[in-house]
This record gives structure tokens, sequence and C-alpha cells, in this order.
């Protein structure tokens, strides 16, 4: 029995990369043993325990911590491809906090980066284990609802001055990336996830209240059809006001009809498929609070298991480079095929 454990570094002590701490630190079978941030320890005001080692610089921490098994790189997504590019290069594992990249070109470096070097890439996507979202896809893994006729993705939140003023990189394109990266890629993977790829797709865009906070849209509607078959919307909006409202996906079939709602897709408010029962699921683990706004469901700590686990050799990598890729590029999709309005 592999009882050893896994050694982790985190780059990036913002408030996810705080979260990623928190969940190392939790887990009886990983150990912290380096942080990363280019701001200073007094900076960034993290919280460890014990006394770890702190660097301002990526190359200086991995040529001093040479036993980092992973590296969790949780800093802004324009610097994800190269950092996960720079650690890999040392031989370490990663885990790259969505998107993987800006680009699918930026992508494929990793993905080649990493067969080089025979190491993993995980690619946070936590929505993946919401309650939810597993019964859901043990429904469609089982045919239980035959042809998928439509689906709508419904994302609906609040960002404003609070979240983009006194953040460098929030609100810009080359850091950022855009709302479809930054808010709203885990539901493109559920998207992606759930039914496969898409095609012919249809995008208009908007930005009706974030011209002196983004350099890109704050809502949109995207059109689309299933590569298995059906069509879609995805619709989505920062513009809320004040709070999050919804994020649900709505599935009209052959067999029947779901809709997962509630904020973050953490609720089934409909059900009814031929032959079955409404499931007694338990509940969700709750959003991630970082304050004056809140995030997708607090499950990272699936996410360290499944690096410990796979690491030790008892599964595989939950969600892996090439479906990290493979957001990325729908997302890229998704952009190129829009119409882009600024409303005054």
């Amino acid at each position: 029995m592999d009882e050893r454990k896994i050694k982790f570094a985190v780059l990036g002590l913002g408030l996810i990369g705080k979260r990623h701490i928190a969940m190392i630190e939790a887990n009886s079978n990983a150990e912290l043993i380096a942080i990363c941030d280019i701001k200073s320890k007094n900076q960034t005001k993290v919280k460890v325990s014990g006394d770890i080692p702190y660097y301002q610089d990526l190359e200086s921490m991995l040529l001093d911590s040479p036993e980092i098994d992973v590296v969790n790189i949780c800093t802004p997504n324009g610097l994800h491809a190269r950092q996960s590019i720079s650690c890999l290069s040392h031989k370490k594992h990663v885990v790259c906090e969505k998107p993987l990249g800006l680009s699918k070109s930026e992508c494929e470096q990793v993905i080649y980066k990493a067969l080089q070097e025979s190491r993993n890439v995980f690619c946070v996507m936590q929505n993946r284990y919401s309650p939810p979202a597993v019964w859901l896809k043990d429904c469609l893994n089982r045919n239980l609802l035959g042809k998928i006729y439509m689906v709508q993705i419904n994302c609906f939140w609040n960002r404003d001055e609070r979240y983009y003023l006194g953040h460098a990189w929030k609100g810009k394109k080359n850091l950022d990336g855009g709302t479809l990266f930054t808010q709203f890629s885990h539901f493109v993977d559920i998207l992606y996830w759930m039914f496969g790829d898409l095609k012919n797709i249809e995008s208009k865009t908007f930005n009706f209240n974030h011209k002196e906070l983004t350099e890109f849209e704050d809502s949109g509607i995207i059109m689309f059809e299933l590569i298995n078959g059906g069509v879609g919307t995805f619709n989505f909006s920062t513009s809320v006001y004040q709070q999050n409202m919804e994020s649900s996906l709505t599935i009209i079939a052959e067999n029947g009809s779901i809709k997962v709602g509630g904020q973050y897709m953490n609720e089934i408010e409909y059900c009814h498929i031929k032959g079955e029962v409404v499931p007694d699921l338990p509940p969700s683990n709750p959003s991630n609070d970082y304050g004056h706004y809140k995030g997708s469901a607090a499950n990272h700590q699936y996410v360290i298991e499944n690096v410990i686990d796979t690491l030790k050799g008892k599964t595989m990598v939950s969600t892996n480079a090439l479906e990290g890729l493979k957001v990325v590029e729908i997302i890229e999709r998704m952009y190129a095929k829009r119409e882009s309005h600024i409303i005054a």
C-alpha cells in the first residue's frame, strides 16, 4: 500500500490559490511544501500551517524544491499555459485552474510538453463532482432520455465594479480572456462532458454595462447543434443586479425532460423521465464564497483527491488536458462566430 504523501506547491495566492492551499492541507495524503506569488507574503496575507517556503519567482521555487510532485497553478488565465510548460519542463505534474490556456494552440503546447516529460496535467472543472451533474451524466450514459432534442444552458451572474476594480488582470483581454473563459468555462465543460462536441455555432455578444470595467462582452446568446443530435442555446450574463441569479441546464428529450438549476446548477428543479423516479441526491456543496461575489461549487477537495489517487495508481485523471483543450477550443469557436454589440 502506497503510504507516501504527495508533495504540492501552489502558484498564485489569490482567493482561488488560498482555496487550493486549504484543500491540500486538509488532505492527510497531501503535503504542502512551497508557495509562490509575485507579491510579497505580507501583501498576499496567506496563512499556512508551519514554515512553508515562500517564493516570488516560479523558476526559483522549481530549482530550490526539486522534491515537489505537483504544482497547482492558480494565476491569471493568460499565464496558465506558459507556467504549466515551465512546471512540466521541471518534470512536475500540473493542476491547472480553468482555463488551460486562452487558445487551442497554447493548450496544444502544454499537451506536447506533458507527453515529452511523461507528466499529468489535471484541469480543474469541479462542477463535474456536484451530485446533480454526476446523476445526469449517469442518465445520459445509460441512454435513459433517448434522443436529445433541445438543450439550454442559462448562466446569469453578477460581476460588477466590486469584482473588477483593484485587480490588474480582471477584465483585460490578454490575461482574463473573456466572460466565457473566466466565469462560464465550467458550464461549457459540462455541456461538452454531457453531450459531446458542437457544430454550426452562431453567437451574439453584448456589452451592456461593463464598458468601463472590461475589454470584452458581459452578455451573450449562443446557438448551436450537438454533434450527436439535437440543438441548443447557451445564454449568459454578468450584468445581473447585485448577486448571482441562476446557472441551469434544461434538456428536452425523447423519453423525458429535466431541469437542473439553482444558482450553481445544484438543484433538480424538474424531472420527468419515462419509467424513472426522481432521485434523492446528497446535498451539493455550497458555492465558493469570496465575500461580495460567489463562484461555482466548492468541490476542489475532489480535485486534490483525484490527483493523489492518480499519482498512486488507483485511478485516472478526471479532467485531462485534452478535455481542457476541447473546452478552450469550443470557447474560441463561440467567440469566432459572434456578432459583437456595444450598447450605448
